[in-house]
């Protein structure tokens, strides 16, 4: 688990990048054609540290898809009306219709992790929380839609790298927030919510994929590799490569004393 990726943007690896990147989309293009015929509904929820590449992934995964098939979610801070309803109402408007693929840009996970760490939410809040969250997604399930979960790992140092980037560089400021000045200082914090979170949502029928996202080429990539193995296309393509075990696995227990987590 501490293979150490070289970014595939670094010299002539770029092209490599690129190639890969190319054949994944029309893989993930193919996939999509299968998922309107057979009427499926797809989940596919991205969680994450400040930073840890969610928006650039899920632009390169959608970048050649169906857009009328193909719904990216990003809800921002909840309204009044929104605090006075059910938690989990105003996600249910943007699930995923018969041959539609919903990608949720953060999710209500915020509930678990910036709402619990900058006092957001109740303690009986958030108790309520990881005690209806399996049972929400057991019915989304039983329901017929398809979920996958993905939380992306960076370390405190790439963290901090990317953020400054975010200041210095004016094509990428629109994705600053309040919240990421205090990502740094409360990086414990985040990483104690985020073990509780993974520790008490990851089930049989909603089972977490943690992507190490350091690299962020390597996780990009590694992401859509193993979206397209979960979405089961028929006759899955011989030249696919198998998701990379040290770049994205299934959340264990285990995680954080292994040193598979960002600590």
């Amino acid at each position: 688990m501490g293979k150490k990726h070289k970014s595939a943007r670094d010299g002539h690896d770029h092209h490599a990048y690129e190639h890969q990147l190319k054949q994944l989309q029309i893989h993930l293009s193919a996939a999509q054609r299968q998922i309107i015929a057979q009427g499926r509904r797809v989940l596919v929820i991205f969680e994450g540290r400040d930073a840890a590449g969610k928006d650039g992934t899920i632009k390169r995964i959608v970048e050649h898809m169906s857009p009328r098939d193909t719904r990216v979610v990003a809800l921002g801070v909840p309204s009044e009306l929104d605090r006075r309803a059910w938690y989990f109402q105003r996600w249910c408007a943007h699930l995923p219709l018969s041959g539609e693929i919903a990608i949720f840009n953060r999710s209500w996970y915020n509930r678990a992790g910036v709402e619990r760490v900058m006092g957001f939410c109740t303690a009986r809040e958030y108790a309520d929380f990881f005690e209806t969250a399996p049972i929400f997604e057991q019915l989304l399930v039983h329901s017929g839609i398809e979920l996958i979960k993905y939380y992306l790992d960076i370390s405190k140092k790439e963290q901090k790298h990317r953020l400054q980037d975010r200041e210095q560089d004016p094509l990428k400021q629109w994705k600053n927030s309040p919240m990421d000045a205090l990502a740094l200082p409360k990086w414990k914090a985040y990483s104690q919510a985020r073990d509780e979170m993974l520790a008490r949502t990851h089930t049989v029928f909603a089972p977490w994929t943690i992507v190490r996202a350091d690299d962020k080429p390597a996780a990009r990539l590694a992401v859509m590799r193993d979206l397209i193995t979960r979405l089961d296309i028929d006759a899955a393509p011989s030249d696919i490569i198998l998701p990379d075990p040290s770049i994205t696995f299934t959340y264990d227990p285990i995680a954080h004393e292994k040193g598979w987590l960002a600590t």
